[in-house]
C-alpha cells in the first residue's frame, strides 16, 4: 500500500502505517490523519511530537498505560489520562497517535 503526498508515493503496511519512518513529515502526518478522520490540532500535534521524541530515545514505539504515564509526567496530569488521549485518538492513543507520528505500532496493539 502507499499513499500519494505532492506527487511523491510514500509506502505503508496494510495497516497504513509507515514502512519507512524516515519518510514521515508534518504533511504525511495530515494526511495519515485525514485517513483516521481526524483534524491535527494542536493538542494532537503535542502528542505526535512527544511519541516521536519518546522513539527517538528508546527505540520504541510505548504501550498506551506507558504512554499515559510518560505524558502526566511530561505535560501535567490533565493530560496525562486515557480519557484525555482517547478524546483525542478514539481508536486507541497508542495504536492511531503511532500511526500519525509515522512511528510502528506499539507492541501490545491489536
Amino acid at each position: 500500500m502507499a499513499i500519494e503526498i505532492g506527487g511523491k508515493s510514500i509506502e505503508t503496511d496494510e495497516e497504513g502505517y509507515l514502512v519507512d519512518l524516515s519518510d514521515w513529515t508534518e504533511e504525511i502526518a495530515l494526511e495519515l490523519a485525514k485517513s483516521e478522520s481526524l483534524e491535527m490540532d494542536e493538542p494532537r500535534w503535542e502528542v505526535v511530537n512527544f511519541l516521536r521524541e519518546y522513539y527517538d530515545e528508546y527505540q520504541i514505539a510505548p504501550a498506551v498505560r506507558v504512554l499515559t504515564k510518560a505524558i502526566g509526567k511530561k505535560l501535567g496530569k490533565d493530560k496525562g489520562n486515557s480519557k484525555y488521549l482517547y478524546e483525542l485518538f478514539p481508536y486507541g492513543p497508542g495504536k492511531q497517535a503511532c500511526k500519525i507520528a509515522g512511528l510502528p505500532k506499539p507492541t501490545g496493539c491489536i
